[in-house]
């Protein structure tokens, strides 16, 4: 027997045991993840019947995200910036986004060995002895590696969960600006009312002078000028209540821009109604558009990921370690050779029976795989579903606001016909009346379908995704802080 040799073949014997782990790390367990298929129509059903009541427009502006350019209102695009700055529910889901990326990295650091120091140094005596100092030093170091895959599928997992948080932020930055456009075009619509209703009174009072006059003159009777002033208080009051909805909708942006109410305040401007066309695409540049689709396939992926993980528990688990220490009388000795003692081991782990308890566990993981797929695949049909119902919307609202157009210059005129023939004593005066209501109705109908045509283009933005689409979609899926 080679006694001084024997040190040698222990130690080669430990490198051996480290290449073998080393070489078994390139193993994996994990499942490979394929995109869940969904059924894909080649076009939008009723597209062709927007298309023939929505302008042409190009798609600059949603393609780069900014859509509500599209829509060519200064106030609302510096509105829209303050949003994406200010708005606490962005501001929670960029915090969201960030406490998961970090997810990433500490799951990736457990790729990597752990090393940890510690020394220490004590002095110590006794009433008939000189006092004596003892040093120590120490270092080492622990591996786990990943031989089948499990610290990867966790990485891999954590990433998808990371870049299905990103799709969150950018869900909620679409919500947000959607759930602003909406609120300024309500409100600039009641503006519209509003001063529609104060040159409505204007003639509604002119219309009282005429009854009055006419009771004065003993060719009217009272209930005439009754009639008069009962409709022009019911349209005060009507206008009083307009802008008691004008005021909640301004509290409602000043919340999303992050301000308070009373600190914040939008004047009354004049309103284009400006409908511009949505270049609709085909439903699968959904599956690049929409944030939510891309984070309920991103959950599906990680489900995919806990399998592999659930896996690797049948599989021994492996840990290296090495260790250097050294103690001296004196901190000048404490790093001779002499004093310094190392070590190198490895050892290994198998659970051999736990009644099935990791059987179920990948059960599970394969159940909730299941579960995000059939999500992701209901997320996609509703999708779908969105956008053809905001089509159908955008072309029913294009018709109805023709004819509704029709209909208030028919009425118009026979407000002033009616008007005319009651000075000249033709008609009563509830005719007049019932002519005034019937045609300020109309006028308010056609505000009121401008600014649901506006709503209908801004949910047919978000139902496409508002243009976003993540680096990693479509072309892998680097980790989301590379």
């Amino acid at each position: 027997m080679n006694v001084p040799n024997a040190p040698l073949r222990r130690s080669r014997r430990c490198a051996a045991a480290i290449a073998m782990a080393l070489a078994l790390s390139a193993c994996a367990i994990g499942p490979g993840y394929e995109q869940p298929s969904t059924a894909m129509p080649a076009a939008w059903k009723e597209a062709p019947a927007a298309e023939g009541w929505l302008p042409a427009a190009p798609a600059d502006a949603l393609d780069r995200g900014e859509w509500w350019k599209l829509f060519g209102d200064p106030v609302l695009d510096e509105l829209a910036v303050r949003v994406q700055v200010s708005n606490q529910n962005i501001a929670a889901a960029v915090a969201s986004y960030a406490q998961a990326r970090a997810v990433v990295r500490e799951q990736r650091a457990a790729l990597f060995p752990t090393v940890l120091a510690s020394g220490g140094a004590t002095r110590s005596g006794a009433r008939n002895s000189s006092p004596s100092t003892a040093t120590d030093a120490a270092l080492r170091a622990d591996w786990a590696p990943d031989v089948w895959g499990r610290l990867r599928q966790a990485v891999g997992g954590a990433q998808a969960s990371a870049q299905a948080s990103e799709a969150d932020l950018a869900s909620a930055r679409l919500s947000a600006v959607g759930e602003l456009a909406t609120h300024y075009f309500s409100l600039r619509e009641a503006d519209a009312e509003l001063q529609l209703l104060a040159v409505t009174l204007e003639g509604y009072q002119r219309s009282l002078e005429i009854a009055r006059n006419r009771y004065s003159a003993g060719i009217a009777a009272q209930t005439d000028v009754l009639q008069a002033q009962t409709l022009y208080v019911n349209t005060q009051a009507e206008r009083v209540a307009l802008k008691r909805t004008r005021d909640t909708l301004e509290h409602a942006i000043a919340v999303l821009v992050g301000a308070a109410p009373a600190e914040f305040e939008l004047p009354a401007a004049d309103w284009t109604p400006t409908v511009p066309g949505i270049p609709s695409g085909v439903p699968s540049t959904l599956l690049q558009r929409r944030p939510d689709i891309a984070a309920s396939e991103r959950a599906v992926a990680a489900a995919n990921a806990q399998i592999g993980i659930a896996r690797a528990a049948y599989f021994p688990s492996f840990t290296l370690n090495a260790g250097l220490s050294s103690s001296a009388s004196r901190v000048g000795n404490l790093f001779s050779a002499s004093n310094t003692l190392w070590s190198l081991g490895l050892s290994v782990a198998q659970t051999v029976f736990d009644a099935g308890a990791i059987g179920a566990r990948v059960d599970q993981a394969r159940a909730a795989h299941e579960g995000a797929v059939a999500r992701y695949r209901q997320t996609v049909l509703a999708a779908f579903q969105d956008v053809e119902d905001q089509l159908t919307a955008g072309a029913s609202l294009a018709q109805q606001e023709g004819l509704r157009r029709e209909a208030s210059a028919a009425a118009d005129r026979s407000e002033q016909q009616f008007l005319n023939r009651y000075r000249q004593g033709q008609v009563s005066y509830t005719d007049v009346v019932t002519a005034q209501v019937l045609a300020l109705n109309a006028r308010r109908t056609v505000l009121q379908l401008q600014v649901s045509r506006q709503s209908a283009a801004v949910a047919l933005i978000q139902g496409l995704g508002g243009g976003w689409q993540a680096e990693w979609m479509g072309a892998g899926t680097p980790p989301p802080d590379s």
